[in-house]
């Protein structure tokens, strides 16, 4: 499977960063929203593409965050939610995938059609765990909270991931970093440290280095969702670096944002080359059209990364993962003996 210089077979293909609700099957939201009348765009898998699929650049970051509605419009019960949960992991093997953390809002995931958010939270573990089963891909879950919604629904949705803890293996923080700082949510993830997760905290991606400052001195975050804005700030860049807080960066989703400009301007390579831990995610394939052979083989070369740099990004990845250290070590047997 991995038969390219820029993805090196003696280590595992890891995801750390991709979003549950952001990698459904186009195929599967035709199918389902058939089956129970639900209103589409289109209703042709190439007809529909256009309004899911980023093309070049969305027009705005709300654009991009827009195109999720297409995708979570078919989640109206339980069964649903456990269906896509099971796929994600069914398409991380076909994509050789040997780890993957899958992230998700499950206020978000039940809003469109009023479910139980701790009944979504449930579903998906039962989704992940049959397909780890079946797969024998390692799937684990972080939970996220939409700083988005207020910080009264934010305890709420602390709850429901509470109510099914022992499936969780992190929590995150999602949404507007601008209007919603995490000095707002310190008691969310003072509770969430309390129940024994671990914390990754979305920051430095719209905001600049204050932002992750923040994440990590009043949210206790040990890994940064994005964090390409760290580079701005010496002093941020020599603490990532001492206290090996991981970088989980996404090249094309940034560009698909517009927080990069191009592929040449990101500073993916500049990150590695500052000596930070850092990987290659794929943030939202079903909105950015990608999967993670795409961010090792197309991204990061149109980025300047040398298979050098992505083979460290690998290695990173698997001293990132939110795993013990004997399962790292066991996930790093297994690629050597594929």
């Amino acid at each position: 499977m991995n038969d390219t210089p820029w993805i090196d077979p003696g280590l595992p293909l890891i995801d750390l960063h991709r979003h549950l609700d952001g990698a459904i099957r186009l195929e599967t939201v035709i199918e389902v929203a058939e089956q129970q009348g639900i209103a589409l765009p289109a209703h042709d898998l190439e007809s529909l593409r256009p309004h899911v699929v980023v093309d070049g650049k969305a027009a705005s970051l709300m654009d991009f965050v827009g195109r999720f509605r297409w995708l979570t419009a078919i989640l109206h019960d339980l069964d649903t939610c456990r269906r896509v949960a099971y796929e994600n992991v069914e398409d991380a093997k076909r994509e050789g995938i040997a780890y993957i953390e899958l992230r998700f809002s499950p206020w978000f995931m039940a809003d469109t059609h009023g479910l139980d958010p701790a009944g979504v939270v449930e579903a998906v573990a039962d989704g992940i765990v049959a397909a780890e089963r079946e797969t024998g891909v390692r799937a684990q879950m972080i939970g996220i909270m939409s700083r988005t919604y207020d910080t009264e629904t934010c305890h709420r949705e602390l709850d429901a991931l509470l109510a099914h803890r022992d499936h969780l293996v992190a929590v995150d923080l999602a949404g507007d970093e601008q209007k919603f700082p995490a000095s707002r949510f310190a008691e969310h993830f003072r509770r969430a440290r309390d129940a024994g997760l671990a914390v990754t905290v979305h920051a430095g991606e719209v905001e600049g280095p204050e932002s992750v400052w923040a994440a990590i001195r009043e949210l206790g975050a040990t890994r940064i969702g994005h964090g390409i804005r760290s580079l701005e700030d010496p002093t941020l860049v020599d603490y990532l670096r001492e206290h090996r807080i991981g970088l989980e960066v996404n090249i094309t989703s940034n560009i698909h944002i517009g927080v990069v400009d191009d592929y040449p301007d990101h500073p993916a390579g500049r990150i590695l080359d500052a000596g930070l831990l850092a990987n290659l995610n794929t943030d939202d394939p079903a909105i950015s059209g990608i999967d993670l052979r795409h961010e090792y083989e197309v991204a990061a070369v149109a980025a300047g990364l040398t298979p050098a740099m992505t083979r460290q990004a690998q290695a990173n990845a698997l001293e990132m993962a939110f795993l013990s250290a004997d399962e790292k070590r066991k996930l790093k047997e297994g690629a050597r003996t594929m």
